[in-house]
């Protein structure tokens, strides 16, 4: 006992010193959180009350939540020691350093944009200097407005809203500022050979199943879905990613192209409901690029429409399958967060 406090103090009085030189610090020890988790997602939050949206993007939709508030935790995910897909490392930004308010000459994150964005891909923008942006606008076809409001522009490259993550340029993602996704999450209720819900034994509440997707990327489950092309209304873009990735219509015969045209048109018609508008505490988030998303879903009550479809991989999917909405589930980025809020809208178990 007598070692651990002594311990306790020395750390204590390393990141006192650390912090007064704004130096970037990394602890690992039992009873001290570390500056930067890796963890799958953040476990966010909210007690916002039901609202209606009034915004251009999912209007159709009704909401649970709002976007995540701007006071939340530091993003977590966003500052993961080593960038996916690379071998590029952060530089460490400890929690009281995240916050593009706190002054710390001694910042010097790495600039690294991913070859498969620097070879100029048609999804791309050019480097800045190439071309001229209109951020915080809806800049031609590229809306390049973000959720969290307007964003500050630091010699001519947008600055992420929820602050340092260690990373400079672009990484993986195809846009300078927001990149805008959409998710949709479908679920069903998991029922017995009778048709019967089937009740969690310890919630006691009925169990939600939905389609989840293994990306190829990192090998992580997640809800289906992809990036909003320019010019593209999301409610388009959730019924094309679904489409894509869980249902692989790109690769179906033509024989079936109609039948499950006709059942997804019928669930995304359906009344669903947005979970989730804002920032998305992404591994491939930088300090000039970062995901942004709406998240809706839909939801097959009767079992009659997307349930009686084959599930088949597609697009960035390695695998498919329904999978029981349960808290012990890991799912990537902060899809867990999504989930949480439809189990509780659906009360459900979670």
């Amino acid at each position: 006992m007598v070692h651990f406090i002594l311990r306790r103090n020395w750390i204590g009085r390393v990141h006192l010193a650390l912090t007064l030189f704004g130096l970037p610090y990394t602890v690992c020890s039992s009873g001290v959180r570390p500056a930067v988790s890796c963890l799958p997602g953040h476990p966010f939050r909210t007690s916002q009350t039901i609202r209606p949206i009034s915004t251009s993007y999912c209007n159709r939709y009704v909401t649970s939540v709002q976007k995540m508030p701007s006071s939340a935790a530091p993003h977590i995910t966003s500052r993961c020691a080593q960038y996916p897909g690379s071998k590029i490392k952060r530089f460490p930004v400890p929690d009281d350093k995240v916050d593009w308010s706190q002054d710390w000459p001694l910042y010097d994150p790495v600039c690294y944009t991913s070859p498969s964005v620097a070879n100029k891909p048609v999804w791309a923008d050019p480097d800045i200097g190439a071309f001229s942006p209109q951020f915080n606008a809806v800049d031609g076809n590229v809306d390049r407005t973000s959720f969290e409001g307007s964003y500050t522009v630091e010699n001519g490259k947008p600055l992420n809203p929820h602050g340092r993550t260690g990373l400079s340029c672009r990484g993986l993602l195809g846009r300078w500022g927001p990149n805008h996704a959409a998710d949709p999450i479908v679920t069903r209720w998991k029922i017995d050979a009778k048709g019967a819900k089937i009740n969690h034994s310890v919630s006691k509440r009925p169990i939600l199943q939905f389609v989840s997707i293994k990306r190829r990327d990192c090998g992580e489950w997640a809800i289906p879905g992809g990036m909003v092309d320019p010019g593209e209304q999301v409610s388009l873009t959730l019924q094309r990613e679904f489409s894509e990735e869980a249902l692989n219509s790109l690769a179906v015969p033509e024989t079936k192209k109609a039948e499950i045209h006709e059942r997804i048109t019928k669930l995304f018609k359906s009344s669903g409901f947005q979970v989730y508008k804002g920032y998305v505490d992404d591994p491939r988030n930088t300090d000039n690029a970062w995901m942004e998303t709406v998240a809706v879903n839909f939801h097959d009550d009767t079992g009659d429409s997307v349930s009686e479809l084959p599930l088949q991989a597609g697009d960035d999917a390695g695998q498919v399958q329904w999978v029981d909405v349960d808290s012990s589930f890991p799912l990537y980025a902060n899809h867990s967060h999504f989930l949480e809020l439809v189990s509780k809208e659906r009360k459900a178990h979670w």
